[in-house]
């Protein structure tokens, strides 16, 4: 009888993170970092900071039962954005997901590959038409599907070619590996134990494949491609899975290749396979992922086609795919390492001579979003509340005093908690918790105990796609309410609190249509000893002021521009013209900007000129006090992607010069300050 061999966790639904690829989806700069979520139907995007850390994650659905397994990047329309393709097992499908500015997607697009199951996905131009092809190793028919793009972002129906009976194709690249300006194909066979070549015509068809020998029960399955001799010829490298080494098949320039050369990994079974300058010699290096295992490998070259011993690293569980770029723009390569059974992804930053940093591992699943302090247990010491958006959970950590705190506390606080704020709501002197869920639509209050634990939350309903909460007494009886900004609803809700911490029913207040308000403040603008709400409103490019009635009502919003396309982000309060009126700066998250709106004490307020003020990374938050006792308040900006913090001296005409910068030696996300009584701001 003849048994068939199978390809390692070809189905596997079990686990998450698959395959991994690096792009600058948002166009800052910095590289980001898409990751296929298998178990989950989504695909997951970390966008990066310019040291090489990452934003929590944000998921983007694939299709229930679509499996996705592997993921490539490339510009698919020709609209200079960087597009999304998954090669989905479990639909028989390409879902395309087409990047948008304000790090969004489309909807996914599905192509389909009828019953194929595509296992690896490849972006080229192989008809030399100036657009991206798709190309999908199909591990259910035993081909390669080809679908050539016309560079709006449809493409043709699939032309497929046969890889062989049963061959299982597990990987598929491309490189001119004949020097005929013609695009080819290398593709892994896992069943057959060769590396088959397709040689491009040119016009996008392809000659009958050539296989070169990987060894018996090789089982190759993933595969790289460079010149790794220095002799300007493509050469070969590829994942020998059953024979636990790497071999490399040395390219002769006219399409085929010498005898493969084997580098032994021992005992560990090599998954997947990168190619990059690691030590910056000039000659390719390799690095492994090492499956079952908690560390991937290393092998530096050396320009010749040999490559010195390998040197481990450690990662979390069992990597699976692997992807090499510069994290951090040091101009030194670093690796990005999805960790198949411990759902996380690690980052390892090069120091450029060929060896790494300990890995940062960042969860492929529960995204902390927001973050406040205080004191919840009366010992003086501040602790911290962290809103985990996947998690479904706040999370309480205790602080000692000393900067470090008691390992974390949950708690369950529905789908979607995205900003946190802290108060006092049922007057006993102990800090409670109101999260605002964004998926669920609702807000939450934690009632402490004043010694760090809380009682179960309370929910109350408000609009839709809730984006930030801030607390302030509305309606005057010394008791605190809430305020809460509706993104998706362009309504602010007022929830007024009338007996030991319950809340009543939400009154709404329109921020205009299509005003995706995303930031919310509050202090009293117009001098009347009543509370007013002001709102940055993303969508109609201005601020919104609704002046207080006093009763928990609010009058009609008043909008003051900010900008064609500025796409106000955040907003903070200060007088910075030293007039004894509260001022408005916003920051413009899309012109890079900073503006001062001076108030005259009545609610009304005139725009300052931004004075050139662009900044060449984004506005994230920003915060205003008095940091040097001038009675002038500062204004203090983190960005996108910097890891500094600035602050700006404004002069008493509402102007303000060239910033000073402080490292942070870490990407902020928020400001926090303690200038005695200031505005009341969210900066979660």
């Amino acid at each position: 009888m003849d048994f068939k061999p199978k390809a390692p966790n070809a189905i596997e639904y079990k686990f998450g993170p698959r395959s991994v690829a690096i792009g600058d989806f948002d166009k800052d700069n910095c590289p980001d970092i898409a990751v296929t979520d298998h178990a989950t139907d989504n695909i997951i995007i970390y966008f990066g900071y310019s040291n090489g850390n990452l934003r929590s994650p944000v998921k983007y659905s694939t299709g229930s039962g679509s499996t996705p397994y592997m993921i490539a990047v490339g510009d698919l329309n020709n609209d200079s954005r960087l597009d999304i393709a998954i090669a989905n097992f479990g639909m028989n499908n390409v879902g395309i997901l087409f990047g948008l500015q304000d790090r969004s997607f489309t909807n996914l697009i599905a192509l389909s590959t009828l019953s194929s199951r595509p296992i690896s996905i490849h972006l080229v131009d192989l008809n030399n038409d100036g657009a991206l092809d798709i190309v999908t190793a199909n591990y259910g028919t035993d081909g390669v599907n080809v679908f050539y793009g016309y560079g709006n972002g449809s493409f043709s129906q699939p032309s497929t070619y046969p890889t062989g009976f049963d061959s299982f194709p597990s990987a598929i690249v491309s490189g001119d590996f004949n020097n005929d300006k013609h695009m080819d194909l290398a593709i892994a066979n896992y069943v057959t134990n060769n590396v088959g070549i397709l040689l491009g015509t040119g016009n996008g068809s392809f000659e009958t494949q050539n296989t070169f020998l990987t060894g018996p029960n090789s089982h190759p399955y993933s595969i790289a491609v460079s010149d790794l001799n220095n002799d300007n010829i493509l050469d070969i490298a590829v994942v020998n899975h059953g024979n636990n080494n790497i071999g490399i098949l040395l390219g002769d320039g006219s399409g085929t290749f010498l005898r493969q050369k084997v580098y032994s990994l021992g005992d560990i079974s090599p998954y997947f396979i990168g190619i990059g300058d690691l030590n910056k010699d000039n000659r390719m290096d390799l690095v492994v992922t090492n499956n079952g295992t908690y560390n991937i490998a290393v092998l530096l070259g050396y320009g010749n086609g040999s490559f010195a011993d390998r040197m481990t690293y450690s990662t979390g569980y069992s990597p699976i795919s692997v992807a090499v770029s510069d994290l951090n723009n040091d101009n030194q390569l670093d690796i990005v390492v999805a960790n198949f059974l411990s759902n996380t992804v690690s980052v390892l930053i090069g120091y450029g001579d060929g060896s790494f940093a300990d890995q940062m591992e960042y969860s492929t699943g529960f995204m902390p979003i927001s973050v406040a302090l205080e004191d919840f247990n009366n010992d003086n010491q501040l602790d911290i509340v962290v809103a985990n958006f996947w998690d479904k959970t706040v999370s309480i950590l205790i602080g000692y005093g000393n900067g470090s705190f008691r390992d974390q506390r949950t708690y369950i606080v529905g789908v979607g908690p995205q900003s946190v704020a802290v108060g006092d709501f049922n007057s006993d002197n102990r800090m409670d918790i109101v999260v605002s869920n964004n998926i669920e639509n609702t807000v939450n209050v934690l009632l402490g105990h004043g010694n760090g634990s809380f009682d179960d939350r309370r929910t109350y309903r408000a609009g839709y796609e809730l984006q930030s909460v801030v607390i302030g007494d509305f309606n005057n009886d010394t008791r605190l309410d809430m305020v809460v900004a509706n993104s998706y609803s362009n309504t602010v809700s007022v929830l007024l609190r009338y007996d030991r911490g319950a809340l009543a029913n939400e009154t709404t207040f329109s921020s205009g249509d299509g005003s995706r308000l995303q930031s919310v403040v509050v202090f009293d603008l117009n001098n009347d000893s009543f509370l007013d709400i002001v709102v940055a409103n993303d969508g109609t490019n201005n601020i919104g002021v609704l002046l207080g009635n006093g009763n928990g009502t609010f009058r009609d919003q008043l909008k003051f521009s900010t900008g064609v396309h500025s796409h106000p982000h955040s907003i903070a309060l200060g007088d910075f013209n030293v007039d004894d009126q509260m001022d408005i700066a916003v920051a413009n998250r899309v012109t890079k900007n900073i503006i001062l709106f001076l108030g005259d004490g009545n609610g009304m307020f005139e725009s300052q000129d931004s004075n050139d003020n662009v900044y060449d990374a984004t506005p994230l938050f920003i915060g205003a006090g008095d940091l040097n006792n001038d009675e002038t308040s500062e204004i203090i900006v983190t960005y996108y992607g910097i890891d500094n913090v600035d602050v700006f001296a404004v002069y008493d005409t509402g102007y303000f010069p060239k910033q000073t910068t402080y490292l942070t030696g870490s990407w902020p996300q928020s400001t926090a300050i303690d200038c005695g009584a200031q505005p009341v701001e969210n900066v979660s």
